[in-house]
């Protein structure tokens, strides 16, 4: 992989930048007495990242360039939720940075995200956003208050090869819960392949179990995360669908203590036929364990009782709820330079693709695009050369994006919360005769103690 494609596809992988150490910020800048516009922006990465930072730094030479009427003052400010309210307090954010996706209502809320609408539509950027994501960063009345750089949502990734050694059609993977019993029972009739597997460690059971309440209909915490929401129907019947396929339909892997890397290593091995996932599970499955890449198949969240939700995370950019309408609009235009134009423009989309590809790197996968379906469709005709993925395996993924509504992770303490819900289903995973409601229960006062906090 050449230096410059390596890191760029570091600094836009989901998640977006790294977060770094939060020090040497500065307030915002003074207004410049030439004329120029002056804004501070994060997430510039640290010096023990030398190829990072040198792209970045590319970039920013290259932005100004282009605008030379706006300079751009990189600072090492990323986010960390330990030290963010301090900062918004003290007024010291930078004018522009990357927060999660779980974060913009929150922002709105208390007034620390600056509103991007006429920003946006001055760039010409906002209908070109993914709206069901850009809805995550709206208020009540329809204002933008963040711009969506990085997506992801879950989905049922599966083996296709296993598919059709059971009967199934690898074009058509289960879309209800129901569908994935019965798929996961003749997969392991049919192979010495497991039909499924869950996350259970490390964080990552909680994390996708509550990725599956949501597509049962049910929420973990309430809309600004003062309350657990996970003892009631949706979570319950979630947790008894993988309790039966555990112990009733003998489905599910022996091994009951999974965190992402070793799931995927089975997954890989053609020991388990069907997990949840994002596109991005592709990298690791295909890439880095050498899973055939025409083995690699996702379709949507399987939905219960109508079409529910989607666990989604990812990143956005927010700038400085002091910033002055022209500070606006050069931030607007920087995330635009920095994070969209590959979306929106053909020859950067060309030149980081071919790049991509005579690299060896995954070039072209599909994912939950930030921007409009029709623009992103544009995308990959414009790349449509250098593609290196089987791209109609993603097909199904891509049509149940377009219709399941995404939900962001819970907004208070997710972490804590997850690896509360990591001992529920790791108990469910053990315990045949583990009592679900009971279960739910303890764990959601344990959570609730600790919203409170």
């Amino acid at each position: 992989m050449t230096k410059r494609f390596r890191t760029a596809a570091a600094l836009l992988t989901i998640g977006g930048l790294a977060v770094v150490t939060l020090a040497g910020c500065s307030a915002n800048a003074p207004a410049a007495s030439d004329g120029k516009v002056t804004i501070q922006i994060g997430d510039r990465p640290s010096a023990d990242r030398p190829e990072d930072r040198t792209y970045f730094d590319e970039r920013v030479t290259a932005f100004e360039e282009a605008n030379p009427t706006i300079d751009l003052e990189p600072v090492e400010v990323g986010y960390d939720a330990s030290t963010f309210q301090a900062l918004s307090a003290g007024g010291s954010l930078p004018d522009v940075m990357s927060v999660p996706l779980t974060e913009p209502q929150g922002l709105i809320k208390r007034g620390q995200a600056a509103d991007l609408t006429d920003a946006l539509t001055k760039e010409g950027l906002l209908d070109t956003l993914n709206p069901t994501i850009r809805a995550l960063t709206e208020d009540s009345s329809g204002k933008v208050y963040a711009i969506p750089t990085n997506a992801y949502s879950f989905g049922l990734v599966y083996n296709r090869e296993l598919f059709t050694q059971a009967g199934l059609d690898p074009d058509k993977p289960p879309t209800t819960w129901e569908e994935v019993r019965t798929a996961a029972k003749k997969i392991a009739d049919a192979t010495d392949a497991a039909g499924f597997s869950v996350l259970s460690t490390n964080n990552t059971g909680g994390w996708q179990f509550s990725g599956i309440t949501y597509s049962y209909g049910g929420s973990i915490e309430n809309e600004d995360g003062s309350k657990a929401t996970f003892d009631a129907a949706p979570s319950k019947k979630a947790l008894s669908t993988i309790q039966a396929m555990r112990w009733q339909d003998g489905t599910l892997p022996e091994n009951t203590l999974y965190d992402v890397q070793s799931q995927a290593q089975d997954f890989a091995a053609g020991k388990i036929g069907m997990v949840i996932g994002a596109s991005d599970y592709y990298y690791t499955a295909v890439q880095n364990l050498k899973l055939p890449a025409e083995s690699f198949g996702i379709g949507g969240m399987p939905q219960d009782g109508g079409t529910n939700g989607t666990l989604s995370g990812g990143t956005v950019q927010i700038v400085n709820p002091s910033a002055s309408d022209a500070e606006k609009d050069a931030a607007v235009k920087w995330v635009s330079f920095f994070y969209l134009q590959r979306y929106l423009d053909e020859a950067t989309a060309v030149s980081d693709a071919k790049a991509s590809n005579e690299a060896g790197s995954v070039t072209g996968l599909p994912g939950l695009p930030v921007v409009a379906s029709d623009q992103y469709d544009t995308y990959f005709d414009w790349i449509k050369d250098y593609v290196n993925v089987p791209t109609s395996n993603f097909t199904p993924y891509r049509e149940a994006s377009n219709k399941i509504p995404i939900v962001p992770e819970p907004v208070n303490n997710a972490q804590e919360v997850y690896g509360a819900l990591d001992t529920v289903v790791q108990t469910v995973l053990t315990d045949q005769n583990a009592d679900v409601s009971a279960l739910l229960s303890t764990a959601q006062t344990d959570v609730q103690s600790r919203l409170g906090r």
